[in-house]
């Protein structure tokens, strides 16, 4: 299995309670929608990348990146806390901002894979991104 789906998988089911409090909340991994990129780097400089995504209902909030570093691939997607709460309203369409600040660090070129889900078939899909380094 994939690292990305058996971290879904485990974040989905993990279930918490905050400081004795009966406020129950589990994590999703969310599908990215699209992503606001630059087209080139250049070394040492700082880069915001906003990625959007849905927003299922008013019981999802966000918590933080799922971010893979594997040389110069970067595996990310949105991780969401999940409140449990019968009074969810669904959003469906409502779409979600959020910013990672990117430091390049190395020559090259950088590939960036954004989670957008699995197939029919189960297989995770992404959407590839690669941004040159310039000197």
């Amino acid at each position: 299995m994939k690292k990305l789906f058996l971290l879904s998988l485990i974040l989905i089911l993990a279930s918490c309670s905050v400081d004795g409090d009966s406020t129950n909340y589990s994590f999703e991994v969310l599908p990215v929608q699209s992503v606001d990129i630059p087209d080139e780097f250049e070394l040492g400089e700082t880069y915001p990348i906003t990625i959007s995504y849905l927003r299922p209902s008013t019981c999802h909030s966000f918590k933080e990146f799922y971010y893979l570093k594997e040389n110069n691939i970067r595996t990310v997607a949105p991780i969401n806390f999940v409140f449990e709460d019968n009074n969810c309203n669904d959003l469906s369409d409502v779409l979600v901002e959020e910013t990672i600040n990117f430091i390049v660090t190395s020559n090259g070129s950088y590939i960036f894979k954004f989670w957008q889900g699995e197939d029919t078939n189960g297989e995770d899909q992404y959407l590839t991104v690669e941004v040159p380094v310039l000197e």
